[in-house]
């Protein structure tokens, strides 16, 4: 499966989300934190909206991520889960 241009890792959390754009080689264009808020959720979108080409990967999108990765599939995004025990090695 190919998926976009960049990866958009997104880290969930009961008051903010925090996000990183990677292109493929893991460069990191952008990293942010943002309100978990319905203006928080607009913000993120636009802050990444120059990335046409993208796949959200989400920690979590089945657990504490699930409502963010439902509201960024229902507005048309792509999205994947990335499990939060593959996610823990790379914060060490």
């Amino acid at each position: 499966m190919e998926y976009g241009e960049v990866i958009i890792g997104l880290d969930p959390h009961k008051s903010s989300n925090t996000i990183a754009v990677l292109e493929r080689d893991e460069t990191i264009l952008l990293q942010r934190r943002f309100v978990n808020s319905d203006e928080g959720f607009d913000e993120m979108r636009t802050a990444v909206a120059d990335h046409s080409d993208r796949v959200w990967a989400v920690e979590g999108a089945n657990g504490m991520g699930r409502y963010i990765a439902q509201r960024l599939v229902a507005v048309g995004e792509t999205v994947v889960d990335v499990p939060a025990k593959l996610s823990t090695r790379v914060r060490v």
